[in-house]
């Protein structure tokens, strides 16, 4: 099976780099050795200032973020997402989530994976599953067979 396009929203990403056990973290693993995490210059610029908030610092050295930032970027499928200044259609109550569908769409990825309650309730876009991570890693396993 050819390896599917997924885009991953930060606070999943975020929870994966905090701990190496549950559901987030067996999801990136799974995605960057079968498949290609996807990014738009947006989705990967809120994923940068929100992984060095200080709240964070008992959790992850500054240079296991700089490490993460650099191997996600290095290994992922890029989008142009939308051009400066433009806002995505809304699908979300919450506009900085629609970057997230958007770059999913651009990128025909098939399934965004967040813990984010405005996506997961989003408008339902054709073509494209919107779950939480245990649920998305049950999608990745069964879509194989």
């Amino acid at each position: 099976m050819a390896p599917l396009r997924l885009v991953i929203d930060t606070n999943v990403l975020i929870s994966a780099a905090l701990s190496a056990q549950g559901a987030p973290a067996q999801l990136l693993h799974t995605v960057l050795s079968e498949h290609q995490l996807v990014f738009s210059q947006v989705t990967f610029e809120e994923l940068r200032t929100r992984i060095y908030r200080p709240k964070f610092d008992r959790y992850i050295s500054l240079e296991n973020r700089q490490r993460l930032l650099h191997d996600l970027s290095a290994c992922a499928h890029w989008v142009d997402g939308l051009p400066s200044g433009t806002s995505p259609p809304a699908f979300c109550r919450d506009p900085d989530d629609d970057f997230f569908i958007a770059t999913a769409l651009e990128a025909q990825a098939p399934l965004l994976v967040s813990g984010d309650r405005d996506l997961l309730g989003a408008v339902p876009v054709p073509g494209l599953l919107v779950l939480a991570p245990a649920p998305a890693l049950v999608w990745l396993q069964t879509s194989r067979a």
